[in-house]
């Protein structure tokens, strides 16, 4: 895990709960959770943006026996 930062925030008591809820993890947790969706939503978001604009050569075959 990469350093650590200690924050305070003030967020609306029934939202809090309501990811505690979702989550079943304490307020710690719960924001690192939320914190890691935001993130993963905008690089789905940057790749979606990508889309038609790189060429990709390979075919599904020969990323299956890559290995080989």
């Amino acid at each position: 895990m990469s350093e650590m930062r200690k924050i305070t925030v003030e967020v609306p008591e029934d939202v809090l709960e309501k990811a505690q809820e979702l989550t079943g993890e304490g307020v710690t947790e719960t924001v690192r959770v939320a914190l890691k969706r935001l993130a993963s939503i905008w690089a789905q978001q940057k790749a979606r943006e990508l889309r038609g604009k790189v060429k990709f050569s390979l075919s599904i075959e020969d990323l299956r026996y890559d290995d080989e």
